[in-house]
């Protein structure tokens, strides 16, 4: 029995009605272990014989830029609403819940894309994503009380949570937010709740957005560290190890991303707020340090302390005050399943591929769990995608800065090779540069969020000669070779003689070529075309779209529904999304959560014992960017 708890633990599902359908992702094995009904019931999903597919070519740019998403909350009715009743009732001990709970989640710092095991404390977005939807359809949940503390994730990912935000208040049932910190994107998340709150000594400083660029230069300078830069593309990153300060190029980028992320922030807060998109510019140039100039103008509810909330949502629900207000957390309400709800998946299955981080070839094999995107991973994944008959489609979720250039093109090969026989979406989060950008060409369409910074079709790679440095620390390094070009990179005690510099940037200058026409390969634009957006440039998501790098701007639910359009599934059919990272707790997360698992089953136990009444079901309640690595050419 506990081995099945870990594994619905972990079964990641999302459904959506009609168009917007986020369905059923849940955890691919290929594992057989069953004898149990439950158990069969999970190998017969997962194990589904086969459907028909169709080639398809990849759209002309803009062509799946009219499907929408559809964010009509549909409840559970009729005999449906009575089955869920009896799931509830028979649902397992974990994923019990008292009827009229708040769902409680914090959000602070880094949210990460990659999904997590159940012992690691990260937050994972599609978990949250996941946990907003559930407690839509969840007739125990009365409503949700988010804490946003500070944030250090990208816009992309705020937006993809804000939309989960609206779309749970669509259920009517309410979202409060407590903010004790209150920045831009703190409050740009908040924004989307129908409740805001914040303490008497809130920390406030909302005073507009800023971008900085640190260089290093003058401290390489005065080490005796002299870059050696090769940058293919005027807007290519670099200018900090090579410049004192920011070039022409440099600031016309960082501008307009500026502008865009400071635009969206004011167009999205004024539909939020229903203010004015002037009003609200107006009142950020006032400099809003003060907690109760954001309740005089109308920009939070009211100035209380946590408590008060508390005692507030307890009226609101109609608990006693000497009972505790029922909540379920964001570790515990992950346990609950879909299909525990009657919102489940169809037949239908759709696989998807995370890549998070750097990009980069092989693997440790010193036993320490590696981390980012690990190439032959990822082709392992695809190749048995391709070689199954399960999927009819396959979603690529990247959010990746980019990284080493063979690996990047190796996945790209294998993705365009994917697509040849079912249709492949590429979902872009925070990022999708260099080569996170390069892995997305090979899908058939790319979708990118707004504010998701993409493109960066370019290439740098660095020598530096440390001959100074080494001079000033009585160090001295000798080399003997044979070949004309042995030295290339050997030597960094010198800088480079003129037929290794050529030799240097004609490497950098193909790496760039196969970039650039390849992207215009992938993209059906011709090479001059290409040139004119590539450079090494970064854009926003929604620039990138005008510009025919991206061609369709939303988030993981419209990459869905394009899938579905492409592999010929009705809008109206549900369908299953398999998820195919399966994450591997480490041996810290599993010791970090071992005390507070024992008290968990203590609790759990003693709940059961106790709590067993009949109320509307068993009620159990349960408490308690720079790229600095060039040490091969990156993209």
């Amino acid at each position: 029995m506990w081995k099945w708890k870990n594994v619905l633990q972990h079964s990641y599902t999302f459904t959506r009605s009609h168009t917007r359908s986020y369905s059923a992702i849940q955890r691919f094995s290929s594992t057989s272990t069953a004898t149990t009904p439950i158990e069969f019931r999970w190998r017969f999903l997962l194990t589904r014989s086969s459907f028909s597919y169709s080639s398809q070519p990849r759209p002309e740019n803009g062509a799946v830029s009219a499907a929408k998403d559809d964010d009509k909350f549909e409840p559970v009715t009729g005999w449906n609403k009575q089955l869920v009743k009896l799931k509830i009732l028979l649902a397992f001990p974990w994923e019990r819940v008292q009827y009229g709970s708040l769902y409680s989640v914090k959000l602070r710092g880094r949210i990460t894309e990659q999904l997590q095991s159940r012992y690691s404390r990260a937050l994972s977005l599609p978990q949250i994503c996941e946990n907003f939807f559930k407690a839509a359809y969840d007739p125990r949940i009365a409503g949700i009380y988010l804490r946003i503390d500070p944030l250090s994730c990208g816009w992309a990912k705020l937006d993809e949570i804000r939309r989960h935000i609206f779309d749970f208040r669509k259920s009517g049932k309410f979202v409060v937010a407590f903010v004790p910190s209150c920045r831009e994107k703190e409050y740009y998340l908040a924004s989307a709740c129908e409740e805001i709150y914040a303490p008497p000594s809130a920390y406030v400083s909302l005073y507009g957005l800023a971008i900085q660029a640190p260089f290093f230069r003058g401290i390489l300078d005065n080490l005796g560290i002299e870059p050696h830069l090769e940058r293919i593309g005027k807007y290519k990153s670099g200018d900090n190890l090579t410049h004192r300060s920011m070039t022409e190029e440099s600031s016309e980028v960082l501008n307009q991303l500026l502008d865009n992320i400071y635009t969206n922030w004011l167009d999205k807060v004024s539909s939020a707020k229903g203010k004015k998109r002037e009003d609200i510019e107006n009142f950020i140039n006032e400099g809003v340090y003060d907690v109760d100039r954001l309740k005089e103008k109308g920009y939070i509810s009211d100035v209380i302390y946590e408590d008060e909330i508390m005692a507030k949502l307890r009226k609101r629900l109609g608990v006693k005050i000497n009972k505790n207000l029922p909540m379920v957390d964001y570790r515990k309400y992950s346990l609950v399943r879909k299909w525990t709800l009657g919102v489940s998946g169809g037949k239908d299955l759709i696989a998807i591929i995370r890549a998070t981080g750097l990009i980069r070839s092989g693997d440790s094999s010193s036993g320490v769990r590696s981390s980012g995107v690990i190439a032959e991973k990822i082709i392992e994944k695809i190749r048995k995608v391709r070689e199954s008959k399960q999927f009819k489609a396959v979603i690529i979720r990247i959010d990746s800065p980019g990284g080493d250039a063979l690996a990047s093109d190796m996945m790209w090969r294998e993705i365009r090779l994917l697509a040849a026989s079912k249709p492949v979406i590429a979902s872009m989060s925070d990022i999708a540069a260099s080569g996170g950008y390069y892995t997305a060409m090979g899908a058939r369409a790319i979708v990118a969020e707004s504010l998701t910074l993409t493109g960066s079709i370019g290439v740098v790679t660095a020598k530096f000669n440390l001959g100074k440095l080494y001079e000033m620390i009585g160090f001295n390094k000798e080399i003997i070779s044979r070949g004309r070009y042995a030295e290339l990179l050997a030597a960094e005690q010198r800088s480079f003689r003129p037929h290794e510099a050529e030799l240097f940037a004609k490497s950098a200058q193909r790496i760039y070529k196969q970039f650039r026409d390849k992207a215009a390969l992938s993209r059906s634009m011709t090479v001059e075309k290409m040139e004119e957006v590539a450079q090494g440039r970064i854009w926003m998501g929604k620039d990138a779209a005008s510009h025919g790098l991206v061609d369709a701007v939303g988030g993981l639910s419209q990459a869905i529904s394009i899938a579905k359009s492409m592999a010929n599934i009705p809008n109206d059919r549900q369908v299953t999304v398999v998820e195919l990272s399966r994450p591997t707790p480490s041996l810290p997360e599993i010791l970090r959560s071992l005390g507070g698992s024992i008290v968990e089953v203590d609790t759990t136990l003693k709940e059961l014992s106790q709590d067993s009444t009949f109320s509307n079901g068993v009620q159990v309640r349960m408490d308690g960017i720079i790229e600095s690595c060039f040490r091969n050419s990156d993209i």
